[in-house]
């Protein structure tokens, strides 16, 4: 499949087209195209990312698994618009090598061959770029090392880098591991050449106030999650950048008071104005669930909050406009999956960089 490559390099123009394997909503394409990039198809697993890609984007969407895509169909993709360098994205879900599994095993979890399968298509395809994105935990595992040594045995020349989100102006204290991989010379993850939103202030400060439950009447992905009744006296009780220790007694879970569970301060926490924003989890729009708590408002931060502290743009659609019934646990699984459209706009100058 390989001698495609010469007939790519015919071609007079620099251009990059690019295939993104695990596009979810489409923040790795969003911020690639931003940059210059010519990304032509989307891959991943999950129907609910079809509508935020495809309308965001403007670019193919495949609902397969990449498990059942062959290196074949692949390369017939990028056939359908020629470019004279070819980028090949595989940002493969990081939840089993993640932190926040909560001491869960996750060994026998269907994701792990993932990376594999990125390494397959690689192989069979030779594409000129080759990037990844996850978190900065992956490098210990031996699926890692394999990949990295796969890249290299095929000529790449690899750049992995530890990415402190804050300092690309990014509004969320996100740390994330970043490979840049060239079959036709070096590349570094370029510098970031402009500074961008970095507190919570900056971020959302300007959005209309909203209550727990309700959803603004000028933007739909505007909606926070309902609190019950001990959650909203809990919330009440809580200050910026405090913690459940600060309650009184008899707010406190039960699990909480136990010797087990007083090691987990972070939870149930109010965000501060002046800092940046916790890293987005799928789980962001929960009081509960970290510190995700509006710093003001009595109530967990709206869905569109957590995708402006994605870098997301305010007129970026996960659903139709006109969709009555929002799935919260849909679509912030959606947002906090994705990748930095800001970090992937460096990623992709980078690229281009490098050719020029």
């Amino acid at each position: 499949m390989s001698s495609t490559i010469t007939r790519y390099h015919q071609m007079t123009d620099p251009h990059i087209v690019a295939i993104d394997l695990f596009c979810g909503a489409g923040g790795l394409t969003y911020g690639l195209r931003k940059a210059g990039i010519d990304v032509i198809a989307g891959i991943d697993i999950d129907p609910n990312s079809k509508y935020p890609y495809e309308f965001n984007n403007k670019a193919k969407f495949i609902n397969r698994d990449i498990n059942d895509v062959s290196s074949l169909e692949v390369e017939k993709l990028f056939m359908e618009k020629k470019g004279q360098y070819r980028l090949l994205a595989g940002c493969a879900p990081c939840q089993p090598f993640s932190g926040y599994s909560n001491g869960r095993d996750l060994s026998e979890d269907k994701k792990w061959p993932l990376m594999r399968e990125f390494s397959r298509m690689i192989r069979d395809i030779l594409p000129e770029f080759v990037t990844m994105e996850n978190v900065p935990q992956v490098i210990k595992h031996s699926v890692y090392e394999d990949f990295v040594e796969t890249l290299q045995s095929l000529g790449y020349q690899v750049e992995a880098t530890r990415v402190k989100c804050i300092e690309f102006g990014i509004p969320q204290s996100r740390v994330r591991h970043v490979l840049l991989a060239s079959r036709i010379g070096k590349v570094s993850l370029a510098h970031p050449g402009r500074k961008s939103l970095k507190t919570v202030r900056e971020a959302i400060g300007s959005l209309p106030p909203i209550s727990a439950g309700e959803q603004s009447t000028s933007d739909p992905l505007h909606v926070s999650s309902k609190l019950t009744d001990l959650n909203m006296a809990r919330i009440k009780a809580s200050r910026p950048g405090g913690s459940w220790r600060d309650w009184p007694h008899n707010l406190v879970a039960d699990c909480h008071k136990k010797s087990t569970g007083k090691s987990f301060p972070s939870v149930y926490g109010r965000m501060e104005w002046d800092i940046p924003s916790p890293t987005m989890t799928t789980q962001c729009f929960g009081f509960g669930n970290g510190r995700f708590g509006h710093p003001e408002q009595d109530r967990a931060i709206s869905l569109r909050e957590a995708a402006i502290f994605q870098t997301f743009p305010k007129s970026y659609q996960f659903f139709p406009r006109n969709q009555k019934k929002i799935k919260m646990k849909t679509v912030g699984t959606l947002i906090g999956n994705a990748v930095p459209p800001r970090l992937a706009e460096v990623i992709g100058k980078s690229f281009i960089s490098s050719i020029n």
